[in-house]
């Protein structure tokens, strides 16, 4: 019988589904990595009693072996680190990426400290999980770098990449709808209904513009990005001038190079100075001269990314 899996989109997502569960679970955590790795240091897994599964370790190599595992971890009541790779006893089970993983299994984490790290997450507050990979106590961490720190593990945690949408047609359907469909947090702001009544149908929060501003109770924090597709460019330059002044770390909006260039001499007549008309990006996307939607939302979406 298939092990059910369920979505962990968000990093949060194996714990909070732990701490809201009524099943008792295994925390699986990668606590040491040699070489490469298809996950980062400090990805974690759940585990629970009926074997189904919270998030992935590897590209679906190992979590069988680490659902037997967490298991007899669950029945035992103590912490256990396993190693898969060079090295690993279990020669049978193969790395196809090379290197090793070390992974520990934490029985029954304390719910209380799981609730609190996904309440600081919901607030977008950067947190951290720390694991006493000896004894299994969990608590809340320092913000620091995810490390080993002898038998203290510390997991950072930052808030979502939060995406802000502004503009109405294919263009700003498609992208909210690919970042809707990967996870990401967002809302699409539009003046057009179609537009909104779209966004709506993937999934994403939508709000309705009266006029060219950026809401006030809007406050993007440096995590976010915001983005803007309109054809009609008017409406770019009062969205821009408050979008420059939010700690969003990227800004950019659609448009040729003439339009960039158009919409930044509107911005200077506005009084928006050089440093902050700097912050704006335009023509946006890795690929340049693209004319259509899909791909221009995935050509946005891997710049943005890749400035993260």
């Amino acid at each position: 019988m298939a092990v059910p899996t369920l979505d962990a989109s968000s990093v949060t997502e194996p714990i909070r589904q732990l701490a809201d569960s009524d099943q008792p679970g295994v925390l699986a955590v990668i606590t040491g990595i040699t070489g490469p790795s298809y996950r980062p240091l400090g990805a974690m897994m759940t585990v629970f009693a009926d074997q189904s599964r919270v998030g992935t370790l590897s590209s679906g190599c190992v979590e069988a072996d680490i659902t037997l595992h967490a298991i007899e971890v669950l029945n035992d009541g103590k912490p256990k680190s396993i190693h898969y790779g060079d090295g690993s006893p279990y020669a049978d089970i193969e790395l196809p990426c090379g290197g090793a993983l070390e992974i520990t299994l934490i029985p029954q984490p304390e719910k209380s400290v799981l609730k609190d790290i996904c309440q600081r997450h919901d607030k977008r507050q950067s947190t951290a999980l720390r694991i006493n990979l000896l004894t299994g106590h969990v608590s809340v961490g320092s913000n620091g770098a995810t490390v080993r720190n002898g038998e203290d593990f510390n997991i950072r945690i930052e808030p979502e990449l939060f995406f802000y949408v502004f503009g109405k047609g294919p263009e700003a359907t498609t992208f909210a709808g690919l970042v809707q469909t990967a996870g990401y947090p967002n809302i699409l702001l539009s003046p057009d209904d179609e537009t909104l009544t779209i966004a709506r149908q993937y999934g994403s929060r939508t709000r309705h513009l009266n006029s060219a501003h950026f809401p006030k109770d809007l406050e993007p924090d440096s995590h976010s990005a915001i983005i803007l597709f309109f054809h009609d460019h008017e409406w770019e330059p009062p969205i821009l001038r408050h979008a420059v002044t939010t700690n969003a770390f990227y800004i950019g909006a659609q448009g040729s190079k003439r339009a960039a260039d158009a919409r930044k001499l509107e911005l200077e007549a506005m009084g928006v100075t050089d440093s902050d008309r700097a912050k704006i990006k335009g023509p946006v996307g890795l690929i340049s001269s693209v004319r259509d939607a899909r791909k221009l939302a995935v050509s946005v979406l891997a710049e943005i990314l890749d400035e993260t």
